[in-house]
């Protein structure tokens, strides 16, 4: 797909082509622009042309279609992954914001990989239209989003915040701030930043770990965002904003899952406003090197947690039919 060449191509045309054509995108959902007839059929050609709507991607569906991920090839060649996930009423889409992660987490597919480049807002995009497409033929369309897919946010943080002002105009597809979570390993300079933006976001950051030491072993940002600075950044963030924050915490087996590290854990944030955050613990997505924590250690963590007046959750591990955990796909198809 490319976009990019869109207002250069109507640029000569009536102010109102621009708007039409928008419409056939974002509203009517169209893969050619043979398919716009509210457009002179010669302006059509040329569209196609030069600004393909075509979409390539591969697809894996869960047997009951309610997790459904595709790694689009870019114009470029490189691949990105996005995930949908249908739960109860809701079609949240688990967007990537860049090719690959410069970050090298160990627990995370994505990392392992490398790191190509930026996308560009409109690429971002592209995976938002994809799914709403996908979703059209159902009468339903795409309700959330969540930057947790391949790469770091705050990393590419201008095209991201591009991305998502123009996927919460109506002029594409009006979906509400409070509707769409960005989620970070703990880049400060960006939480400082999203704190002073006027739409309402969400804000996840990635912890993982109650100390410096246990950390650093798998977050190697983290020798550059200590955990405290990280925690003094969030607690800025919540006086300034007053939104509710995550904070992530993936189980790992033996690693970071002991009741031990839940009480250092509670102990961590016991100076931040309880009633502004919330702790979401998340069951692991094997990819290499660790394993997933058992059910009743992760339940044990969360009842200390509990039990220190600190709202906490369990992310069930959607996705597993589909290689939900960033970066399994591509990386398969790569091999």
């Amino acid at each position: 797909m490319n976009l990019t060449n869109l207002e250069t191509i109507l640029k000569k045309e009536p102010s109102f082509r621009l708007k039409q054509a928008k419409e056939a995108i974002f509203k009517q959902l169209i893969n050619d622009w043979s398919q716009a007839l509210n457009l002179p059929e010669k302006l059509r050609k040329v569209l196609n042309k030069n600004c393909s709507l075509v979409i390539e991607a591969q697809i894996l569906e869960s047997h009951d279609k309610k997790s459904v991920k595709a790694a689009i090839k870019l114009t470029d060649g490189l691949k990105i992954e996005t995930v949908l996930l249908r739960h109860g009423n809701r079609n949240t889409v688990c967007v990537s914001s860049q090719v690959g992660c410069p970050l090298g987490c160990l627990f995370c597919a994505t990392g392992q990989g490398g790191f190509k480049r930026d996308l560009a807002s409109e690429e971002i995009m592209e995976q938002v239209i994809f799914f709403s497409r996908y979703l059209k033929p159902l009468g339903e369309k795409v309700d959330n989003l969540v930057f947790m897919g391949m790469g770091e946010p705050f990393l590419n943080y201008e095209n991201v915040m591009a991305a998502i002002k123009l996927l919460n105009s109506e002029e594409t597809f009006n979906i509400g701030a409070r509707h769409i979570s960005i989620s970070t390993i703990g880049i400060i300079p960006g939480i400082k930043k999203l704190g002073d933006e006027k739409l309402q976001l969400n804000l996840a950051i990635s912890l993982h770990a109650p100390d410096n030491e246990i950390r650093s072993k798998i977050i190697p940002i983290n020798d550059k965002y200590s955990i405290k600075n990280l925690i003094d950044a969030a607690n800025d963030y919540l006086k300034k904003t007053k939104r509710q924050l995550m904070f992530e915490y993936i189980m790992l087996e033996h690693f970071n899952d002991s009741k031990i590290q839940a009480a250092e854990l509670a102990d961590l944030l016991k100076h931040l406003p309880k009633h502004l955050y919330m702790v979401n613990l998340i069951q692991y997505n094997t990819t290499k090197g660790f394993r997933p924590s058992a059910t009743m250690a992760i339940k044990k963590f969360q009842q200390v947690l509990v039990q220190n007046g600190i709202k906490t959750t369990i992310r069930l591990r959607l996705g597993r039919e589909v290689k939900g955990a960033c970066g399994q796909l591509v990386g398969d198809l790569e091999k």
